[in-house]
């Protein structure tokens, strides 16, 4: 692990996990693999304070759709189990690491202390909250958030936001792995450190499809982003590091959306941009549907500090840093084990060559 920097530490960061009905439930493979690419790619996530959002489905019917919180009768019968195994999972890794906090509340294997909470949205009018049930360990560096209704990841994010009592926040989904090392520690210095020339309040991880993202069509088709870009594109440093030896400057551009996939970002910032207003987020949505969308519209009229979002871009742009297992669809190793054997055996039957789908991968 890093050593300590002066000025910012890895606990004035919140890990914020959010999960939901998956085909490889109740096997926890989505989240083993995030966990898993923490350790080899980013250990310090692990040392920092996790809120685990455990969000439900709306309906049960004989064709999963999960983005609608639609699932199987199998879906639904594994899903408590599923839960259980992620909290398992979750503890057994937050214990196993080392750290030096000590806030006087215990430690995280002793039981763990219930409370309740809300999550409101919508008109102010009827019953528009959903109730959540919260659970956390007594030196509260692990919290899981469970509520009765399903939230959706929009809302699921505000929860685990309200519940962080730190300055930054690390938004991460269940099938979104890291697949680079991430200079945690240098990226929150820059954003501690930030201006109000160069406001650093966001920074998203670059996937496949945001590849050299500052030369791509997202950007170049439009005369304020580009020039955006060509101003404000760079290697940043925090204040102060003139004197120092390591090369642990952040390589960031101009980001013209608010994107869901792994960020971190200013907790206090996110709350205001956001979730401005109860309406914000309706229940069951995501953010950058309709967030995303508003901010990108603003920044091409000139409002980018506005929104302060950034893309780490290593390697100018073509290191990618995370990568998708596509959680509505994989069913797990298991699953996409038994998947290639129904191939084989059906290729074997019909006595014909298998034609391999190298989408189905059992390399984790």
């Amino acid at each position: 692990m890093a050593p300590a920097i002066p000025g910012i530490a890895v606990h004035d960061l919140t890990v914020a996990i959010t999960t939901s009905p998956t085909p490889s439930a109740p096997g926890t493979d989505l989240i083993s693999a995030v966990l898993r690419s923490f350790r080899h790619h980013c250990p310090d996530l692990l040392a920092c304070p996790v809120v685990v959002v455990l969000d439900t489905y709306d309906d049960v019917g004989d064709c999963a759709r999960l983005k609608k919180g639609i699932v199987t009768n199998d879906g639904a019968a594994c899903y408590d189990a599923y839960k259980e195994n992620v909290k398992r999972l979750v503890l057994d890794e937050y214990r196993r690491v080392p750290h030096d906090r000590d806030d006087g509340g215990g430690r995280a294997s002793e039981p763990l202390i219930a409370t309740r909470g809300e999550a409101e949205y919508g008109s102010d009018f009827g019953k528009n909250f959903v109730e959540l049930r919260m659970t956390q360990t007594a030196d509260r560096r692990v919290t899981f958030i469970e509520p009765a209704k399903r939230l959706g990841f929009g809302l699921a994010v505000r929860s685990a936001l309200r519940t962080a009592t730190t300055a930054y926040t690390w938004v991460q989904q269940h099938d979104w792995p890291l697949a680079a090392d991430i200079p945690l520690r240098s990226i929150l210095r820059v954003m501690d450190g930030d201006s109000t020339e160069r406001p650093v309040k966001y920074v998203c991880l670059p996937s496949v499809r945001m590849r050299s993202y500052a030369v791509s069509s997202h950007v170049i088709k439009f005369p304020a982003l580009r020039e955006l870009t060509a101003t404000l594109k760079g290697d940043f440093r925090a204040s102060g590091d003139d004197d120092n030896e390591d090369d642990d400057s952040v390589p960031l551009t101009p980001l013209f959306f608010w994107h869901d996939k792994p960020h971190l970002a200013a907790t206090s910032h996110y709350l205001e941009r956001v979730f401005s207003s109860r309406l914000a987020i309706q229940r069951g949505g995501f953010i950058e549907d309709v967030i995303g969308q508003r901010a990108r519209d603003q920044m091409k009229q000139g409002k980018w500090a506005r929104w302060a979002c950034w893309l780490y871009y290593p390697e100018e742009g073509t290191r990618l840093c995370v990568r998708h297992l596509q959680g509505r669809t994989w069913k797990g190793i298991d699953g996409a084990a038994k998947e290639l054997q129904l191939r084989l055996e059906a290729a074997a039957l019909a006595s014909r060559p298998l034609a391999f789908d190298d989408s189905v991968s059992l390399d984790l």
